[in-house]
Protein backbone atom coordinates (compact mmCIF):
# COMPACT_ATOMS: atom_id res chain seq x y z
CA UNK A 1 0.00 0.00 0.00
CA UNK A 2 1.34 3.39 -0.97
CA UNK A 3 1.88 5.77 1.96
CA UNK A 4 -0.65 8.60 2.16
CA UNK A 5 0.45 11.98 0.92
CA UNK A 6 1.48 14.31 3.68
CA UNK A 7 -0.87 17.28 4.29
CA UNK A 8 0.63 20.65 3.36
CA UNK A 9 1.72 22.91 6.16
CA UNK A 10 0.75 26.09 4.33
CA UNK A 11 -2.21 27.57 6.28
CA UNK A 12 -3.54 29.37 3.21
CA UNK A 13 -3.98 26.07 1.41
CA UNK A 14 -6.18 24.84 4.26
CA UNK A 15 -8.80 27.59 3.73
CA UNK A 16 -11.91 26.34 2.03
CA UNK A 17 -13.53 28.75 -0.38
CA UNK A 18 -17.33 28.71 -0.38
CA UNK A 19 -20.07 30.60 -2.15
CA UNK A 20 -22.64 32.51 -0.07
CA UNK A 21 -25.57 30.43 1.10
CA UNK A 22 -29.02 31.60 0.02
CA UNK A 23 -31.92 30.96 2.38
CA UNK A 24 -35.62 31.78 2.40
CA UNK A 25 -37.00 33.06 5.70
CA UNK A 26 -40.79 33.17 5.68
CA UNK A 27 -43.58 33.48 4.93
CA UNK A 28 -44.28 30.31 6.94
CA UNK A 29 -41.86 31.39 9.69
CA UNK A 30 -43.99 32.24 12.74
CA UNK A 31 -42.28 35.63 13.23
CA UNK A 32 -42.78 36.74 9.61
CA UNK A 33 -46.35 37.99 10.13
CA UNK A 34 -47.95 35.64 7.66
CA UNK A 35 -46.97 37.15 4.32
CA UNK A 36 -43.42 38.49 4.58
CA UNK A 37 -40.60 36.62 2.88
CA UNK A 38 -36.92 37.44 3.18
CA UNK A 39 -34.40 36.08 0.70
CA UNK A 40 -31.06 36.22 2.51
CA UNK A 41 -27.48 35.58 1.39
CA UNK A 42 -25.22 34.40 4.18
CA UNK A 43 -21.48 34.29 4.66
CA UNK A 44 -21.44 31.97 7.62
CA UNK A 45 -23.97 33.64 9.91
CA UNK A 46 -23.40 37.15 8.53
CA UNK A 47 -25.96 38.79 6.26
CA UNK A 48 -24.30 40.01 3.06
CA UNK A 49 -27.45 40.56 1.03
CA UNK A 50 -31.14 40.75 1.78
CA UNK A 51 -34.35 41.08 -0.19
CA UNK A 52 -37.44 41.88 1.89
CA UNK A 53 -40.68 40.91 0.12
CA UNK A 54 -43.82 41.99 2.02
CA UNK A 55 -46.15 39.71 0.06
CA UNK A 56 -49.89 40.24 -0.30
CA UNK A 57 -52.88 39.83 1.96
CA UNK A 58 -55.10 40.54 -1.08
CA UNK A 59 -57.13 42.89 1.08
CA UNK A 60 -57.31 45.72 -1.46
CA UNK A 61 -58.05 48.48 1.06
CA UNK A 62 -57.90 51.41 -1.34
CA UNK A 63 -60.06 49.89 -4.07
CA UNK A 64 -62.54 48.54 -1.52
CA UNK A 65 -63.00 52.08 -0.23
CA UNK A 66 -64.03 53.18 -3.72
CA UNK A 67 -66.91 50.69 -3.87
CA UNK A 68 -68.91 51.79 -0.80
CA UNK A 69 -70.02 55.00 0.86
CA UNK A 70 -67.73 57.26 2.88
CA UNK A 71 -69.08 55.79 6.13
CA UNK A 72 -68.56 52.21 5.00
CA UNK A 73 -64.77 52.71 5.01
CA UNK A 74 -64.52 52.50 8.82
CA UNK A 75 -64.42 48.67 9.01
CA UNK A 76 -61.69 48.67 6.35
CA UNK A 77 -59.68 51.33 8.20
CA UNK A 78 -59.88 49.23 11.38
CA UNK A 79 -57.93 46.50 9.65
CA UNK A 80 -55.04 48.64 8.47
CA UNK A 81 -53.36 48.59 11.86
CA UNK A 82 -55.44 46.08 13.78
CA UNK A 83 -53.29 46.58 16.89
CA UNK A 84 -54.53 50.17 17.35
CA UNK A 85 -57.62 50.40 15.12
CA UNK A 86 -59.16 53.36 16.95
CA UNK A 87 -56.34 55.59 15.68
CA UNK A 88 -57.31 54.58 12.14
CA UNK A 89 -60.97 55.42 12.83
CA UNK A 90 -59.96 58.89 13.99
CA UNK A 91 -57.65 59.39 11.00
CA UNK A 92 -60.34 58.54 8.45
CA UNK A 93 -62.95 60.67 10.23
CA UNK A 94 -60.67 63.70 10.18
CA UNK A 95 -59.87 63.22 6.49
CA UNK A 96 -63.51 63.26 5.39
CA UNK A 97 -64.32 66.09 7.81
CA UNK A 98 -61.51 68.12 6.28
CA UNK A 99 -63.08 67.58 2.87
CA UNK A 100 -66.46 68.67 4.27
CA UNK A 101 -64.95 71.66 6.07
CA UNK A 102 -66.49 70.77 9.44
CA UNK A 103 -65.20 70.41 12.99
CA UNK A 104 -66.70 68.06 15.55
CA UNK A 105 -67.84 69.33 18.98
CA UNK A 106 -65.24 69.78 21.70
CA UNK A 107 -66.47 66.84 23.76
CA UNK A 108 -66.04 64.55 20.74
CA UNK A 109 -62.51 65.82 20.17
CA UNK A 110 -61.51 64.89 23.71
CA UNK A 111 -63.28 61.54 23.37
CA UNK A 112 -61.31 60.76 20.21
CA UNK A 113 -58.02 61.75 21.85
CA UNK A 114 -58.60 59.53 24.88
CA UNK A 115 -59.68 56.51 22.82
CA UNK A 116 -56.74 57.05 20.45
CA UNK A 117 -54.16 57.28 23.22
CA UNK A 118 -55.52 54.14 24.83
CA UNK A 119 -55.04 52.42 21.47
CA UNK A 120 -51.48 53.79 21.23
CA UNK A 121 -50.63 52.39 24.67
CA UNK A 122 -51.99 49.01 23.59
CA UNK A 123 -49.93 49.16 20.38
CA UNK A 124 -46.64 50.00 22.11
CA UNK A 125 -47.09 47.40 24.85
CA UNK A 126 -47.83 44.76 22.22
CA UNK A 127 -44.75 45.67 20.16
CA UNK A 128 -42.36 45.79 23.12
CA UNK A 129 -43.77 42.58 24.56
CA UNK A 130 -43.32 40.79 21.23
CA UNK A 131 -39.77 42.19 20.92
CA UNK A 132 -38.91 40.65 24.29
CA UNK A 133 -40.52 37.34 23.38
CA UNK A 134 -38.51 37.16 20.16
CA UNK A 135 -35.37 37.20 22.31
CA UNK A 136 -36.69 34.35 24.44
CA UNK A 137 -38.17 36.49 27.25
CA UNK A 138 -41.68 35.05 27.31
CA UNK A 139 -42.72 36.26 30.77
CA UNK A 140 -42.41 39.98 29.89
CA UNK A 141 -44.54 39.29 26.81
CA UNK A 142 -47.36 37.99 29.00
CA UNK A 143 -46.96 40.79 31.54
CA UNK A 144 -47.10 43.50 28.87
CA UNK A 145 -50.02 41.95 27.03
CA UNK A 146 -52.15 41.97 30.15
CA UNK A 147 -52.21 45.78 29.80
CA UNK A 148 -53.54 45.37 26.29
CA UNK A 149 -56.40 43.33 27.72
CA UNK A 150 -57.13 46.03 30.29
CA UNK A 151 -57.23 48.63 27.51
CA UNK A 152 -59.46 46.38 25.45
CA UNK A 153 -61.83 46.06 28.41
CA UNK A 154 -62.39 49.82 28.29
CA UNK A 155 -62.66 49.95 24.51
CA UNK A 156 -65.14 47.08 24.54
CA UNK A 157 -67.33 48.85 27.08
CA UNK A 158 -67.28 52.00 24.96
CA UNK A 159 -67.63 50.53 21.47
CA UNK A 160 -69.17 47.10 21.91
CA UNK A 161 -66.26 45.45 20.07
CA UNK A 162 -63.02 44.24 21.59
CA UNK A 163 -60.57 44.57 18.72
CA UNK A 164 -61.90 46.10 15.48
CA UNK A 165 -64.34 48.72 16.70
CA UNK A 166 -65.74 50.57 13.65
CA UNK A 167 -66.78 53.18 16.21
CA UNK A 168 -65.77 56.36 14.40
CA UNK A 169 -68.30 58.37 12.45
CA UNK A 170 -68.01 61.24 10.01
CA UNK A 171 -68.98 64.24 12.10
CA UNK A 172 -68.62 62.51 15.46
CA UNK A 173 -68.71 59.09 17.08
CA UNK A 174 -71.19 56.24 17.09
CA UNK A 175 -72.20 56.87 20.72
CA UNK A 176 -71.33 59.22 23.58
CA UNK A 177 -68.98 58.14 26.41
CA UNK A 178 -70.42 55.74 28.94
CA UNK A 179 -71.17 56.92 32.46
CA UNK A 180 -68.08 55.18 33.87
CA UNK A 181 -65.68 56.12 31.07
CA UNK A 182 -63.57 58.67 32.95
CA UNK A 183 -63.35 56.50 36.07
CA UNK A 184 -62.33 53.49 33.97
CA UNK A 185 -59.48 55.44 32.39
CA UNK A 186 -58.29 56.88 35.72
CA UNK A 187 -58.24 53.40 37.28
CA UNK A 188 -56.12 52.11 34.42
CA UNK A 189 -53.43 54.79 34.67
CA UNK A 190 -51.64 53.58 37.87
CA UNK A 191 -51.70 50.01 36.54
CA UNK A 192 -49.95 51.16 33.35
CA UNK A 193 -47.26 52.91 35.40
CA UNK A 194 -46.82 49.75 37.47
CA UNK A 195 -46.28 47.52 34.41
CA UNK A 196 -43.82 50.02 32.89
CA UNK A 197 -41.75 49.84 36.09
CA UNK A 198 -41.97 46.05 36.08
CA UNK A 199 -40.72 46.03 32.48
CA UNK A 200 -37.74 48.15 33.44
CA UNK A 201 -36.92 45.87 36.37
CA UNK A 202 -37.16 42.71 34.27
CA UNK A 203 -35.47 43.88 31.09
CA UNK A 204 -33.66 47.20 31.18
CA UNK A 205 -30.80 45.94 33.38
CA UNK A 206 -30.73 42.41 31.98
CA UNK A 207 -27.30 41.85 30.42
CA UNK A 208 -28.53 39.32 27.84
CA UNK A 209 -31.32 41.65 26.80
CA UNK A 210 -28.94 44.60 26.52
CA UNK A 211 -26.41 42.65 24.46
CA UNK A 212 -29.10 41.57 21.99
CA UNK A 213 -30.60 45.07 21.71
CA UNK A 214 -27.82 47.66 21.80
CA UNK A 215 -25.99 48.29 18.55
CA UNK A 216 -28.33 45.94 16.65
CA UNK A 217 -30.50 46.96 13.70
CA UNK A 218 -28.88 50.37 13.32
CA UNK A 219 -30.72 53.02 11.30
CA UNK A 220 -29.15 56.44 10.78
CA UNK A 221 -31.05 59.71 10.76
CA UNK A 222 -30.17 60.19 7.08
CA UNK A 223 -31.47 56.74 6.16
CA UNK A 224 -34.69 57.34 8.07
CA UNK A 225 -35.29 60.62 6.24
CA UNK A 226 -34.50 59.13 2.83
CA UNK A 227 -36.98 56.27 3.32
CA UNK A 228 -39.74 58.45 4.76
CA UNK A 229 -39.61 56.65 8.10
CA UNK A 230 -41.78 58.22 10.82
CA UNK A 231 -43.05 57.37 14.28
CA UNK A 232 -40.99 55.67 17.00
CA UNK A 233 -38.53 54.34 14.40
CA UNK A 234 -37.67 57.84 13.19
CA UNK A 235 -37.63 59.27 16.70
CA UNK A 236 -35.18 56.55 17.77
CA UNK A 237 -32.66 58.03 15.31
CA UNK A 238 -32.98 61.52 16.83
CA UNK A 239 -35.69 62.97 14.54
CA UNK A 240 -38.18 64.69 16.90
CA UNK A 241 -41.09 64.55 14.45
CA UNK A 242 -44.52 63.82 15.91
CA UNK A 243 -47.67 64.93 14.09
CA UNK A 244 -49.37 65.66 17.40
CA UNK A 245 -46.69 68.28 18.16
CA UNK A 246 -45.66 69.56 14.73
CA UNK A 247 -49.14 69.63 13.15
CA UNK A 248 -51.59 69.50 16.08
CA UNK A 249 -55.09 68.20 15.37
CA UNK A 250 -58.16 67.76 17.57
CA UNK A 251 -57.14 69.25 20.95
CA UNK A 252 -53.52 68.05 21.13
CA UNK A 253 -52.28 71.64 21.30
CA UNK A 254 -53.86 71.91 24.77
CA UNK A 255 -51.75 69.18 26.35
CA UNK A 256 -48.32 69.27 27.93
CA UNK A 257 -46.32 66.24 26.78
CA UNK A 258 -42.85 65.45 25.45
CA UNK A 259 -41.64 63.71 22.31
CA UNK A 260 -39.00 61.14 23.38
CA UNK A 261 -36.09 60.68 20.97
CA UNK A 262 -33.14 58.33 20.83
CA UNK A 263 -29.63 58.71 19.45
CA UNK A 264 -28.42 55.52 17.80
CA UNK A 265 -31.50 54.25 15.97
CA UNK A 266 -30.88 50.71 17.19
CA UNK A 267 -33.20 48.07 18.56
CA UNK A 268 -32.63 49.38 22.09
CA UNK A 269 -33.58 52.96 21.24
CA UNK A 270 -36.77 51.84 19.51
CA UNK A 271 -37.75 49.80 22.58
CA UNK A 272 -37.05 52.66 24.98
CA UNK A 273 -38.77 55.30 22.82
CA UNK A 274 -41.95 53.22 22.80
CA UNK A 275 -41.71 52.67 26.55
CA UNK A 276 -41.37 56.41 27.19
CA UNK A 277 -44.16 57.19 24.73
CA UNK A 278 -46.45 55.07 26.90
CA UNK A 279 -45.68 57.41 29.80
CA UNK A 280 -46.37 60.43 27.60
CA UNK A 281 -49.69 58.96 26.46
CA UNK A 282 -50.61 58.55 30.11
CA UNK A 283 -49.82 62.26 30.65
CA UNK A 284 -52.16 63.11 27.79
CA UNK A 285 -54.87 60.86 29.23
CA UNK A 286 -54.67 62.53 32.64
CA UNK A 287 -55.05 65.98 31.13
CA UNK A 288 -57.74 64.96 28.64
CA UNK A 289 -59.91 63.28 31.26
CA UNK A 290 -59.70 66.38 33.43
CA UNK A 291 -60.50 68.80 30.60
CA UNK A 292 -63.20 66.78 28.81
CA UNK A 293 -66.71 68.23 29.28
CA UNK A 294 -69.13 65.97 31.15
CA UNK A 295 -71.98 66.77 28.80
CA UNK A 296 -72.61 68.28 25.41
CA UNK A 297 -73.07 66.98 21.87
CA UNK A 298 -70.82 64.27 20.48
CA UNK A 299 -71.82 64.76 16.82
CA UNK A 300 -72.21 67.78 14.56
CA UNK A 301 -75.75 69.09 14.24
CA UNK A 302 -76.22 68.45 10.53
CA UNK A 303 -78.76 65.88 9.28
CA UNK A 304 -76.99 65.74 5.91
CA UNK A 305 -73.97 64.17 7.63
CA UNK A 306 -75.05 62.42 10.82
CA UNK A 307 -77.59 59.61 11.06
CA UNK A 308 -80.80 60.57 12.90
CA UNK A 309 -81.66 59.05 16.27
CA UNK A 310 -82.91 55.50 15.93
CA UNK A 311 -86.09 56.30 17.87
CA UNK A 312 -86.88 59.02 15.33
CA UNK A 313 -86.21 56.63 12.45
CA UNK A 314 -88.88 54.30 13.83
CA UNK A 315 -91.46 57.03 14.46
CA UNK A 316 -91.08 59.78 11.81
CA UNK A 317 -91.06 59.62 8.02
CA UNK A 318 -88.47 62.43 7.78
CA UNK A 319 -85.92 60.57 9.88
CA UNK A 320 -86.66 57.32 8.04
CA UNK A 321 -85.93 58.95 4.68
CA UNK A 322 -82.79 60.68 6.00
CA UNK A 323 -81.51 57.39 7.41
CA UNK A 324 -82.23 55.56 4.15
CA UNK A 325 -80.48 58.18 2.01
CA UNK A 326 -77.35 58.26 4.19
CA UNK A 327 -77.08 54.47 4.39
CA UNK A 328 -77.90 53.61 0.79
CA UNK A 329 -76.41 56.57 -1.09
CA UNK A 330 -73.94 58.01 1.41
CA UNK A 331 -73.40 61.61 2.41
CA UNK A 332 -72.58 63.98 -0.40
CA UNK A 333 -69.16 65.59 -0.19
CA UNK A 334 -68.01 68.59 -2.22
CA UNK A 335 -65.83 67.92 -5.24
CA UNK A 336 -62.11 68.15 -4.53
CA UNK A 337 -59.25 66.38 -2.84
CA UNK A 338 -57.50 66.62 0.53
CA UNK A 339 -54.63 65.03 2.39
CA UNK A 340 -55.15 64.56 6.11
CA UNK A 341 -52.60 63.00 8.44
CA UNK A 342 -52.43 61.95 12.07
CA UNK A 343 -49.94 60.22 14.38
CA UNK A 344 -50.69 56.51 14.18
CA UNK A 345 -49.13 53.78 16.27
CA UNK A 346 -46.18 53.44 13.87
CA UNK A 347 -45.90 56.99 12.55
CA UNK A 348 -47.63 59.34 10.15
CA UNK A 349 -50.92 57.83 8.98
CA UNK A 350 -52.23 59.80 6.03
CA UNK A 351 -55.30 59.63 3.81
CA UNK A 352 -55.38 61.29 0.40
CA UNK A 353 -58.98 61.27 -0.77
CA UNK A 354 -60.58 62.52 -3.97
CA UNK A 355 -64.29 63.31 -4.25
CA UNK A 356 -66.39 63.68 -7.39
CA UNK A 357 -69.33 65.01 -5.38
CA UNK A 358 -71.06 61.65 -4.96
CA UNK A 359 -71.69 59.54 -1.89
CA UNK A 360 -68.79 57.24 -2.79
CA UNK A 361 -65.06 58.10 -2.67
CA UNK A 362 -63.68 58.54 -6.20
CA UNK A 363 -60.12 57.73 -5.11
CA UNK A 364 -58.54 56.79 -1.79
CA UNK A 365 -54.84 56.55 -1.12
CA UNK A 366 -53.46 55.70 2.31
CA UNK A 367 -49.99 56.55 3.55
CA UNK A 368 -49.38 53.60 5.88
CA UNK A 369 -46.39 54.19 8.19
CA UNK A 370 -45.53 50.49 8.35
CA UNK A 371 -44.90 50.40 4.61
CA UNK A 372 -42.15 53.03 4.78
CA UNK A 373 -40.70 51.62 7.98
CA UNK A 374 -40.49 48.15 6.45
CA UNK A 375 -38.70 49.53 3.39
CA UNK A 376 -35.85 50.66 5.66
CA UNK A 377 -35.46 47.24 7.30
CA UNK A 378 -32.94 46.09 4.69
CA UNK A 379 -30.56 48.88 5.71
CA UNK A 380 -30.98 47.88 9.35
CA UNK A 381 -30.22 44.21 8.78
CA UNK A 382 -27.34 44.24 6.26
CA UNK A 383 -24.04 43.38 7.90
CA UNK A 384 -25.73 41.85 10.91
CA UNK A 385 -26.21 38.23 11.85
CA UNK A 386 -29.02 35.85 11.07
CA UNK A 387 -29.96 35.70 14.76
CA UNK A 388 -30.69 39.46 14.68
CA UNK A 389 -33.29 39.28 11.92
CA UNK A 390 -36.31 38.38 14.04
CA UNK A 391 -35.81 40.86 16.92
CA UNK A 392 -34.94 43.66 14.52
CA UNK A 393 -37.90 42.88 12.31
CA UNK A 394 -40.08 42.82 15.41
CA UNK A 395 -38.90 46.28 16.45
CA UNK A 396 -40.04 47.64 13.08
CA UNK A 397 -43.55 46.60 14.18
CA UNK A 398 -44.61 45.76 10.65
CA UNK A 399 -48.39 45.39 10.40
CA UNK A 400 -49.50 43.38 7.40
CA UNK A 401 -52.78 45.24 7.00
CA UNK A 402 -50.94 48.51 6.43
CA UNK A 403 -48.33 47.04 4.11
CA UNK A 404 -50.81 45.29 1.82
CA UNK A 405 -51.03 47.33 -1.33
Amino acid sequence: MEPADELPNDEASLEISADPMRLNMGPSHPAMHGTVRMVIDLDGENLINLDVQPGYLHRGFEKSCERGTWAQVFPYADRLNYVSPMLNNVGWSLAVEKLLGIEVPERCQYYRVILGELARISDHFTCNGASAMELGAFTPFLWLLKVRDWVWDILERETGARMTHSFGRIGGMAAPPTATFKDDVLRLIPEVHKVVKETEIMLVRNRIFLDRMQGVGLLTKEQALSYGVTGPMARSTGIPYDVRKDHPYLVYDRFDFDVPVGEDGDHWDRFMVRLEEIRQSVRILEQAVEQMPDDGPINVDDPRIVLPEKSDVYTTIEATIAHFKLVMEGLRTPKGEVYSFTEGGNGELGFHIVSDGSGTPYRVRVRPPSWYNLAASREMLLGGMIADIIPTFGSVNMIGGECDR
